[in-house]
C-alpha cells in the first residue's frame, strides 16, 4: 500500500535539483553546443602559445637571451587588458556583417581573420634580423585574440543555462587545450620536419642551429589552421539575443556598454566583490609565471624539437583530455568550488616537479611524467575555474563582464612573468619553479575563504 502524500512544499521552502546522473553527466559532451564548443576552443587556444611559449622556444634557439624573452612575453598583457574594449564587441555593430551574421558571430570571425593576417606576418619575419616586426605581429595577434575571447566567452555563456556552463566550460577547455598541444608541439614537430640536414656539431650554441625557413613553414600552417574556427562560426547560429534597453542617446549608450556592466557586478555582490576579483586575479598565478620558462628550459636542458613534440603530442593530448573532463564532471557533481581548491593545489604542486625534472637532467621518461602531471593538473583547474568565472556574470553584459575576470586572471601573472628570466638568469632554474610553486599557496587561501562566507548571488536566469 502506498504511503500517503506528504503534501506540497512550503511556499518559501526551494527543494534543491536533483543530481544528474553519470549518464546524463556524459551525455551532455555529445549535445550539439558542446561540440560546437571545442571547435570553438581549439581556435581560441591556438594563438596563446604562438606569441608566448612556443615564440620563446623559437627566440631562445635564434639566440636571444633569456632576459629580453621574459621581457618580450609582456606581449601577452594585451590579453589582461581586453576588458578596455570588451564594452565595445559587447555591443557595437559591425557594418553589414553583424545584419548578417548577428553581434557574436560577427566579432568572432573579424578577429579569427585578423589573426590569420598576423600570424602569416611572423612567419615571414627573421627574428635575429626582424625582431621589431616579429614583435608588432606578436601583439597583433594577441590583441585579435583578445578580442576572439571577448566574444567567444559572451557566445558560450549565453549558449546554455547556468547547469550546462560546466559542460560547455569542459569541451571548451578541452578544444583550448588541444589547439595548446597542436600549437606547441606540433609547431616543433612541423619545424623539425621543415628542417635541412643540420651543417654544425652537436652542442652548438643556441642560434646556431636555427632555421628561418622551417620556422616559417611552421607559423603558416598555424596561420591556416585557424580555419577551424572560421568554418565553425560560418556554420553556427546565433545565439538567442538578450534584449537591451534602447539608448536614447550616446551618453546613455556609453552609460550601458562601459558602467552598467561594471556596476551590476558590485551591486550583486557587494563586499563580497573584492575577495572574488582577488582569487580571480591570482588563480592562476603559478601557471602562467612558470609557463614562459618552459619552453628555454627544454631547449637549455638539451632536449630537441622532436623530443619535445612527442612527448608533449601523445601524454600531453592524454592528460589534457584526462583532466578537462575530470574538471567539468566533478564540477557538476561536487560543486565547482571543491574542484577549484583540487586544481590550485595540482598546479601549484606540478611545478615543484619541474624543479626535480632541472636537478635530474636530461631524461625524456622524467620528462613524460612532468609533462603528463602539468597537462593533468592545467585541466582540472582550466574547467572548474571557467565554470566559476562563467556563474559569475549577468547574461546582459556576458562579455564585458566575463572579459574583466579573464583579464583580471592574466593581468598580474603576466606582468610578473616578465621577469621569469631575469630571475633564472641571476639564479636558476630549480629555484625558479620552487618560487612559482609557492605564489599557489596564497591562492590555497582565498578559494578557503570565499567558501566560508555566505553564498553570492547566482547569475540571473534568462
Amino acid at each position: 500500500m502506498p504511503l500517503p502524500s506528504p503534501g506540497p512544499a512550503p511556499a518559501d521552502t526551494e527543494l534543491p535539483p536533483a543530481r544528474p546522473t553519470w549518464g546524463e553527466t556524459l551525455r551532455v559532451y555529445l549535445e550539439p553546443a558542446s561540440l560546437r564548443m571545442f571547435a570553438l576552443g581549439f581556435s581560441a587556444g591556438l594563438p596563446l602559445l604562438l606569441v608566448l611559449g612556443t615564440l620563446s622556444f623559437r627566440l631562445r634557439e635564434a639566440g636571444l637571451d633569456r632576459t629580453t624573452i621574459g621581457y618580450l612575453s609582456w606581449v601577452g598583457l594585451a590579453y589582461g587588458f581586453k576588458w578596455c574594449w570588451a564594452p565595445l564587441v559587447d555591443r557595437l555593430p559591425l557594418p553589414l556583417l553583424t545584419r548578417w551574421m548577428g553581434r557574436r558571430r560577427s566579432w568572432l570571425l573579424v578577429s579569427q581573420v585578423a589573426i590569420m593576417g598576423a600570424l602569416m606576418g611572423m612567419a615571414m619575419a627573421d627574428p635575429r634580423t626582424e625582431l621589431t616586426l616579429v614583435v608588432w605581429c606578436a601583439l597583433a595577434v594577441a590583441f585579435a585574440s583578445a578580442t576572439q575571447d571577448i566574444a567567444l566567452d559572451a557566445y558560450r555563456i549565453e549558449s546554455a543555462d547556468a547547469r550546462h556552463q560546466g559542460a560547455l566550460a569542459a569541451t571548451y577547455q578541452t578544444g583550448y587545450r588541444l589547439a595548446m598541444i597542436w600549437a606547441g608541439a606540433g609547431v616543433l614537430w612541423i619545424a623539425a620536419r621543415a628542417e635541412v640536414a643540420p651543417v654544425v656539431a652537436a652542442g652548438a650554441a643556441p642560434g646556431v642551429l636555427y632555421q628561418q625557413a622551417a620556422w616559417s613553414t611552421a607559423y603558416l600552417v598555424m596561420a591556416a589552421s585557424m580555419l577551424v574556427g572560421v568554418l565553425t562560426v560560418l556554420f553556427s547560429r546565433e545565439p538567442a539575443r538578450v534584449a537591451l534597453p534602447p539608448a536614447r542617446n550616446a551618453v546613455e549608450w556609453l552609460r550601458g556598454a562601459l558602467v552598467e556592466p561594471f556596476a551590476d557586478f558590485l551591486k550583486r555582490y557587494g563586499k563580497q566583490a573584492v575577495l572574488i576579483l582577488a582569487l580571480i586575479g591570482v588563480y592562476r598565478i603559478s601557471d602562467v609565471v612558470m609557463g614562459i620558462m618552459a619552453n628555454p628550459f627544454y631547449v637549455d636542458m638539451g632536449y630537441t624539437k622532436d623530443e619535445v613534440a612527442a612527448v608533449t603530442k601523445i601524454y600531453g593530448v592524454i592528460m589534457t583530455l584526462v583532466g578537462a573532463f575530470i574538471g567539468g564532471a566533478l564540477s557538476m557533481r561536487l560543486g565547482v568550488m571543491r574542484v577549484l581548491m583540487l586544481g590550485a593545489i595540482l598546479s601549484a604542486a606540478s611545478n615543484l616537479l619541474f624543479a626535480w625534472l632541472a636537478g635530474h637532467g636530461h631524461d625524456v621518461v622524467a620528462l613524460i611524467f612532468v609533462i603528463s602531471a602539468d597537462n593533468l593538473s592545467a585541466g582540472v583547474a582550466s574547467a572548474a575555474f571557467i565554470a566559476y568565472l562563467s556563474g559569475l556574470t549577468n547574461v546582459q553584459y556576458s562579455a564585458t563582464q566575463y572579459a574583466l575576470f579573464s583579464s583580471m586572471m592574466l593581468l598580474a601573472p603576466k606582468w610578473l612573468a616578465g621577469y621569469s628570466g631575469a630571475f633564472v638568469d641571476a639564479y636558476d632554474y630549480p629555484t625558479f619553479f620552487i618560487a612559482t610553486a609557492c605564489l599557489g599557496v596564497p591562492v590555497l587561501l582565498l578559494i578557503w575563504l570565499a567558501t566560508r562566507l555566505a553564498p553570492v548571488e547566482k547569475r540571473p536566469e534568462r
